[in-house]
């Protein structure tokens, strides 16, 4: 049910991206309260970005989730999502943003269906 999608103009060329595919799903899984099997997470990398008007590494992500968002989880996932960021893509905590939306399960499909 919760999709993380990140976009980063760091090159993702020679970089371990199930690492950071693996470390972002247990992270999300673990703080919201969802099993590991439903958590998707999407990377994407050098997308053309700016921020600051600059082009140093930066990141966007939007995280949605049926549930388990709040104030307080919010704040954990973006710490959490941040340090990756920054530990696995020298993208700075204070150059990435993250959007989180917490939607009913019939804006969600899934399996042909929806929740």
């Amino acid at each position: 049910m919760p999709c993380l999608n990140l976009s980063t103009n760091v090159s993702l060329d020679g970089i371990d991206t199930s690492a950071i595919l693996s470390e972002a799903t247990k992270t999300v899984a673990k703080l919201i309260g969802k099993p590991e099997a439903y958590v998707m997470i999407v990377l994407k990398g050098s997308v053309p970005m700016s921020f600051g008007g600059t082009e140093q590494p930066t990141a966007y992500g939007e995280l949605v989730s049926i549930g388990g968002l709040n104030p307080d989880v919010n704040k954990k996932l973006s710490a959490a999502i941040a340090l990756i960021l920054e530990t696995k893509l020298s993208v700075p905590k204070s150059r990435f943003f993250l959007k989180f939306y917490d939607t009913k399960g019939s804006n969600f499909g899934w399996n042909g269906s929806t929740f």
